[in-house]
């Protein structure tokens, strides 16, 4: 065991830990038993570490042997070694500084072990005075959100762009086939269902659509701000350099942001990114009920659709198959939803110059995109791509309603189409007016 030393006290970790002592505080305060901190944000911050230690390097500001240790360290960690040494949960207090010094602190052991050294010999390597030097959690988490926000959005535009087509493929092969339109779930004018599909895939269009162009307002971030955007404890050529070196490492067309407070006081931003992502949630989720009731039956419903049966529905009912995908993805819409009322209550509640909830903000933004670039994916490939129409369902639906009866309104008048669709069943009803109109003939 080693004993390390913070203002609290000591306490005791096990020999070769890559944690310390922040940590360790850390996983027994936050102790939540649920999940972990995201990996692509663990990953992000780790890049931005890396970005950090170049920049010192090759702008000759601190020693090279000890930079490129921490470098290597970083590398070591991109790689995906060294899991276990990140066991924080998503969840805590103090807007992310043990999420920060988590890194720091397997960071600066990783190059300890690196130059030849035991963990914990921080006069060495130190995880603030070393890893985190002109830095702050205050701009080293919002820069690692937007790192990971970015990656995740662009994933979820792509799927977007794949569900489009596969929805535009099922409006051409289906624009003859006519069916009942329906309005409040009530028998409204004939429609086929190619169009219906079309409409579907312009929802999807936009959402693609306002998915890539949100990611400029993520571009933009205040790294180099440390800890009110004010710059306090950057060197000035460190400042300069990061950002540029992030931008570089990430491949994304990062700036630094003009106004650096701005940016760690405020979150509204992921506000936006979230309500686009709800968006996408609402449109799938109404894609996805539309399926299960034009699939419904296979006897008692509107069997206008078939979707793939894919697994067994009932424990008792021999033969029963249940609208599993639609039901999944309706479920992971609900959830977006949900996290983005959470992002919303925690944006508006950051005080003055700082966020304290922004680990809230960050876990479930990443799990709206995550959890919806999957679910569309899933959707796409198990639902739409293989969905069948059924023909039949749709022209007995059709022929047995009054939808014919707008076409007549014209030439008779509502009131009197109104009267006798009210009189006679649907073909009597149709013959009817048949001979109304010859009765207008001259």
């Amino acid at each position: 065991m080693r004993t390390e030393r913070d203002a609290l006290g000591e306490m005791m970790l096990p020999e070769d830990a890559l944690y310390g002592i922040n940590t360790l505080r850390a996983m027994e305060n936050f102790n939540l038993g649920q999940r972990p901190m995201n990996r692509n944000l663990i990953r992000a911050i780790v890049t931005v570490k890396k970005a950090a230690a170049i920049t010192y390097r090759d702008k000759g500001l601190r020693d090279t042997k000890k930079e490129n240790a921490i470098i290597a360290a970083c590398d070591r960690v991109l790689s995906g070694a060294c899991w276990d040494s990140f066991p924080l949960q998503a969840l805590q207090g103090g807007a992310g500084t043990s999420a920060n010094m988590n890194v720091n602190e397997v960071l600066a052991n990783l190059a300890l072990l690196e130059l030849g050294h035991r963990p914990g010999e921080y006069e060495i390597i130190h995880p603030l005075d070393d890893v985190n030097r002109g830095q702050s959690t205050n701009d080293v988490f919002p820069t690692a959100l937007r790192i990971a926000a970015i990656g995740q959005l662009r994933a979820l535009s792509e799927a977007c762009a794949q569900l489009q087509t596969a929805l535009q493929e099922k409006e051409n092969a289906w624009q003859s086939i006519q069916k009942l339109g329906r309005t409040e779930l009530m028998d409204a004018v004939p429609v086929t269902l190619g169009e219906e599909f079309g409409a579907y895939a312009q929802a999807i269009s936009r959402d693609r659509w306002r998915l890539y162009k949100v990611e400029e307002r993520l571009r933009q971030v205040n790294l180099g701000g440390t800890a009110v955007g004010l710059s306090g404890g950057a060197e000035r050529k460190y400042r300069f350099g990061v950002v540029e070196e992030l931008r570089r490492l990430t491949g994304y067309g990062l700036a630094a942001a003009e106004y650096p407070m701005d940016l760690t006081q405020n979150n509204d931003v992921f506000v936006e990114v979230s309500g686009l992502v709800k968006a996408l949630a609402v449109n799938l989720m109404k894609i996805s009920n539309d399926l299960r009731l034009m699939n419904s039956g296979p006897y008692g419903g509107l069997g206008e659709v078939r979707l793939k049966a894919l697994q067994q529905g009932s424990s008792i009912m021999p033969g029963k198959v249940n609208p599993v995908l639609p039901e999944m993805t309706m479920q992971c819409a609900m959830r977006v939803i949900a996290n983005d009322t959470a992002i919303t209550m925690a944006a508006a509640h950051g005080e003055f110059e700082l966020n304290a909830f922004f680990p809230l903000i960050a876990d479930s933004l990443l799990e709206s995109l995550e959890l919806m670039t999957e679910a569309v994916r899933l959707f796409r490939q198990k639902c739409i791509e293989t969905l069948t129409p059924n023909v039949e369902g749709c022209e007995k639906n059709l022929h047995g309603t009054y939808a014919f009866a707008v076409g007549y309104i014209a030439p008779l008048g509502y009131d009197q189409v109104s009267e006798i669709v009210r009189a006679y069943p649907p073909e009597k009803a149709r013959a009817v007016l048949e001979n109304k109109m010859k009765e207008l003939k001259p």
